[in-house]
Formats: structure tokens, sequence, C-alpha cells
């Protein structure tokens, strides 16, 4: 199909088609976005998991070595919160800041996500809108009897374009807005997981001896 061709079809679509580009160039460009930084996010996260794990007890300069390493996470700031904790905290108290700074960080994870949910609602409806648009010039050519019946199956071969249009967009935009949501979830359990080790080492747990955050 040539580029004439296909500007023709677009032109019939009342414009419709040229919305959907647009929806499809900012379904990727949130895509890539969201995508490469919540990746970083996730694997920062690891890598503060893994820090911790090899640790018994909180020493101020290994969270101030990880802060400044991963200074771009929202993982670090329970890091701050850990070292602005006074001495004689509580670990009631201590957790209570630490989930604080959960509730502030995460509702910022899934920032333009929903962009991505209403491509994915409205591109199959604005696909359907064309589609209708297109049927209307198709079946105003019927008063030609001789050739009618083909320039009317052709028209609606064409207009239906645009519900496939429309429907690729939202396939395309619900895989990756699941893959998305599903690595907000982890970053989230990243973070819970990190406020647990921080009290655990900070006040210990069970058979783990109670341990004070120790100042260089």
């Amino acid at each position: 199909m040539s580029f004439a061709k296909l500007l023709q079809i677009a032109n019939s679509s009342g414009g419709t088609l040229y919305l959907m580009a647009v929806l499809m160039l900012v379904e990727l460009t949130v895509i890539i976005e969201r995508l490469r930084h919540l990746s970083s996010m996730e694997s920062g996260g690891a890598a503060l998991i893994r820090l911790l794990a090899g640790h018994d007890a909180l020493r101020a300069e290994i969270l101030v070595q990880a802060a400044q390493q991963h200074a771009d996470l929202p993982h670090v700031n329970l890091f701050h919160t850990s070292l602005e904790e006074r001495a004689d905290s509580t670990p009631e108290a201590a957790a209570g800041h630490l989930e604080e700074v959960l509730m502030h960080e995460v509702p910022m994870l899934d920032r333009k996500l929903w962009v991505l949910d209403t491509v994915i609602t409205l591109a199959p409806l604005l696909g359907l809108f064309g589609t209708i648009i297109g049927m209307f010039g198709a079946f105003s050519v019927l008063g030609d009897i001789q050739n009618g019946a083909g320039q009317v199956t052709g028209g609606i071969a064409e207009a239906l374009l645009a519900t496939a249009s429309g429907l690729l967009i939202a396939m395309i935009g619900l895989f990756f807005f699941n893959l998305l949501n599903t690595k907000v979830r982890v970053i989230v359990h990243q973070m819970e997981t990190l406020k647990v080790m921080l009290l655990n080492r900070r006040f210990g747990v069970g058979t783990r001896p109670a341990v004070a955050l120790q100042r260089a």
C-alpha cells in the first residue's frame, strides 16, 4: 500500500487515524520512559537489599554510602530516615517513621501510567469512530449502479483499518501497562522489605541481639 493511499484512507476516516498516530506516539513515549525508569529503580532496590543482607548490624557509614550511590532512588529515603532516627527511639516509633516515608513515596511510583491507561481505553473507541465515518463514505456511492458494490466493499475494508489500528494500539499498551504495574509492585515490595530489614538490624528480632545503630 502506497503512502498516497494511506493518506487517502486517513483523510476518509475523518482525521481519526491522525489522532491515533498521535496516541501511538504518546503511548510509546510513556512506555519507553517508564520502562527505563522503573527497571533502573528495580535493579537499584535489589542492590540495596543485597547490601543490607550482608550485614547483621547497621552502621552509619553503610547507610551513607548506599544513599550516595543510589541517590536517585526512592528507597534511599528509608536510609535517610534511619540515619536521622534518635538513638533512644523505640521500635514502634522507628517503624512509624519508615511507614510515613513509604506512604509518601509509593503514590509517586505509578505516575504517568494513567496516560497509558487512557490510551488503552480511548484507542479502540477512536478506531470505531473512524470506521463509522469511513462507512458513511463507503455507502455514499450506492447511487452508482455499475461500480457501487465494488466501491462499497473497498470502502468498508479501508474503514475497518481504523478499528484494527485502535485495537493494535490498545493491545500494545495493555501488555506494557501490566508489565509496568508489575514493576511498581516489585518496587513497593522492595521498599517494604528494606523497611523490615532496617528495623531488624537496628533493634533485633527473635534470637538476634538488639543492636543499636553504630556510628563511626
